[in-house]
């Protein structure tokens, strides 16, 4: 099984980091208000980095380490060139 670690930039354009084991499950959760409660309300979204992690613990070691991040250091994870299993969408 695969996880991921995604940032969300929101409507108020605030960023949201999170991990999960099913993007796309995740992303409609988002969208239709049952994700996050920091994401409620804050949509539409648009998925701007997403890394997959063999495992959690990796997955939510990187999520603790993002978190620490300044949102400009955040936004750079957007222009890093697209790795392995990476992607771009709007939800």
């Amino acid at each position: 099984m695969q996880w991921v670690v995604y940032i969300l930039r929101c409507a108020d354009d605030s960023l949201y980091t999170g991990v999960t084991n099913n993007l796309e499950r995740r992303l409609q959760k988002h969208h239709d208000g049952t994700g996050a409660k920091y994401t409620r309300g804050r949509g539409p979204f648009e998925l701007i980095f997403s890394e997959e992690h063999s495992d959690r613990s990796s997955a939510s070691k990187r999520e603790a380490e993002i978190k620490k991040f300044s949102k400009a250091e955040k936004q750079s994870l957007e222009n890093i060139g697209r790795r392995p299993g990476s992607r771009r969408s709007s939800c």
